[in-house]
C-alpha cells in the first residue's frame, strides 16, 4: 500500500484503529483502495485485535505516531513509503535529526564489532544517535557503544517493541527504550517473521543522514539497507576489511559502487551535508551541518556567535571574549570548511 493510500485512509477514518474497525462498504469507498486491499484489510483485522494492541500500547506508555504528529521522525516523512502508524517504546528527541544508522552482519568478526563499537562511540560522543536493528552481531556492538558512551540509540524492531529479538537482547531492549527508542511499524507483541526484516531495513535507513555498512557477507540484510539509503538520497559508507574475509565482502562491493570509505567519525562527518531541519540544543546553540560537530571548543564559540543574517566582526568578537586576531584565524577555519561566508571586510554570514 502506497503513502497516498495510506494518507486517503488516515484522512477518511482518522487513526489506525479505525481504519481497522471500518466496514467492507466503508473501505471501498476509498478511492484507489480495491477489492483485494479491503480483503487484506479486513483479513488483518481478523488476524491482530486492534483494539486489545491499542490498549497494550497504553498501558506500556507505547506512543503512536502517524505521519502528520509533530513527534513523527521527520526524515521518514521524506521517503517514498513512511509507515502509516510507528510505535515507540522511548522517546523521539529532536536532536535524533542528527542520526547515523550502523549496521552489519549477526555473523560479525571480532573484527566487525571492534570498528562497529569504535565508531558508534565516536557518533555518540559527538552528540549524534546511533541508529541499527538490534540483531546479532554487528547490531548489538553499535547499541551497546552508544549506550556505553552515554548517547543515544534508537533500534528499529521487525517486530512489536513488546517481542524483541532476538530474545537474548531482551536486556538491551530495555536500556535502550530508558537511553533512547525502541520503534516499529509492527503492532507492540506482534512477532517477527522472516519478510518483516528487509521490509523494516527501509526504516533503518529513513530516519538516518547516512548508513554505514561495517561486515556484510554477499547476500547479507546489511547491503539491503545500503541500496535503501542510496534509493532515498541518503549517504552510504563501508568499512573495508580484510580481503581473504568473507565477511568483507560486501563493504567492498559498496566501496566499489561509490560508496565513502570510513576509518574515522570525521570521513562521516565530512560527507553529511547541510541539515534541512536546524538542531536546538538545551544550552541554546544549535547544529545547522554534521561537519559543526567535529569543530573544537574555539571554533564552536566563535561559529555560534555568528547569525544567519549576518554578524559584523565586533560583534563577533565581543560575543566571543577573544582577541582580534585569534577571531579572524578562526572565521578563516569556518570559512574554509564551508560553514560561514565574509560578505564584506567585517561582516560575517552563518551558512
Amino acid at each position: 500500500m502506497g503513502p497516498l493510500l495510506q494518507q486517503r485512509l488516515l484522512a477518511e477514518f482518522g487513526t489506525p484503529g479505525q481504519i481497522f474497525c471500518a466496514t467492507s462498504e466503508q473501505l471501498g469507498a476509498v478511492p484507489g483502495l480495491g477489492p483485494k486491499l479491503v480483503q487484506a484489510l479486513r483479513a488483518a483485522r481478523d488476524e491482530v485485535d486492534v483494539d486489545a494492541q491499542l490498549q497494550l500500547a497504553r498501558d506500556h506508555q507505547i506512543d503512536m505516531f502517524l505521519p502528520a504528529d509533530d513527534g513523527y521522525p521527520p526524515l521518514l516523512r521524506e521517503i517514498p513509503d513512511p509507515p502509516g502508524v510507528l510505535f515507540a517504546l522511548g522517546r523521539f528527541l529532536p536532536a535524533d535529526r542528527l542520526a547515523v544508522a550502523i549496521v552489519g552482519t549477526r555473523h560479525a568478526t571480532h573484527y566487525g564489532c571492534r570498528q562497529a563499537a569504535r565508531l558508534a562511540t565516536s557518533l555518540a560522543q559527538a552528540g549524534i544517535t546511533v541508529v541499527s536493528g538490534m540483531a546479532r552481531g554487528i547490531d548489538t556492538a553499535a547499541h551497546q557503544a552508544a549506550l556505553a558512551a552515554g548517547g543515544r540509540t534508537i533500534a528499529v524492531l521487525a517486530g512489536g517493541v513488546l517481542k524483541p529479538y532476538p530474545p537474548e537482547n531482551a536486556a538491551l531492549a530495555r536500556q535502550i527504550s530508558q537511553q533512547g527508542c525502541l520503534c516499529s511499524e509492527a503492532p507492540p507483541t506482534m512477532p517477527p517473521v522472516g519478510g518483516m526484516f528487509p521490509k523494516r531495513n527501509r526504516l533503518i535507513s529513513g530516519m538516518t543522514l547516512g548508513t554505514v555498512v561495517v561486515e556484510a557477507a554477499a547476500r547479507s540484510g546489511a547491503l539491503i539497507t545500503a541500496r535503501l539509503a542510496w534509493e532515498q538520497n541518503r549517504e552510504v559508507f563501508a568499512v573495508p576489511g580484510p580481503i581473504d574475509s568473507r565477511q568483507s565482502t560486501g563493504p567492498h562491493r559498496l566501496l566499489r559502487d561509490g560508496a565513502k570509505l570510513v576509518a574515522t567519525l570525521d570521513d562521516i562527518l565530512a560527507e553529511l551535508g547541510p541539515l534541512a531541519h536546524t538542531v536546538q540544543h538545551d544550552d541554546g546553540s544549535s547544529i545547522r551541518a554534521p561537519v559543526e560537530l567535529a569543530l573544537n571548543a574555539i571554533e564552536t564559540q566563535v561559529l555560534q556567535a555568528i547569525h544567519v543574517e549576518g554578524s559584523l566582526l565586533d560583534q563577533i568578537t565581543a560575543s566571543c571574549g577573544l582577541p582580534v586576531p585569534r577571531v579572524l584565524a578562526t572565521i578563516s577555519v569556518l570559512e574554509a570548511r564551508g560553514l560561514v561566508q565574509r560578505v564584506s571586510g567585517n561582516r560575517v554570514l552563518r551558512i
